[in-house]
């Protein structure tokens, strides 16, 4: 994510439980993936866990993308 879009999120939150919750879910995921991502060798369950995960981690960050163009939109107008 990009720095921007992290500082915005952050301040956003303060307000947005549901972006704050969003994003913190999308670290847990960041967290567990560089976890299984470490490791020099997989289960096939770890790689099934980690595409699982990878998964989840764009869903959010798309949620959380079409929460911060509602935010952007409010600050051009503004």
């Amino acid at each position: 994510m990009e720095r921007q879009d992290v500082e915005l999120i952050q301040s956003a939150s303060r307000k947005d439980k549901h972006l704050a919750a969003l994003y913190q879910e999308h670290l847990t995921y960041e967290r567990q993936l560089s976890k299984l991502d470490n490791k020099l060798f997989l289960t096939p369950e770890e790689e099934l866990q980690r595409k699982e995960l990878q998964k989840k981690k764009l869903l959010g960050k798309d949620k959380i993308e079409d929460i911060l163009k509602r935010y952007r939109g409010n600050q051009s107008s503004h």
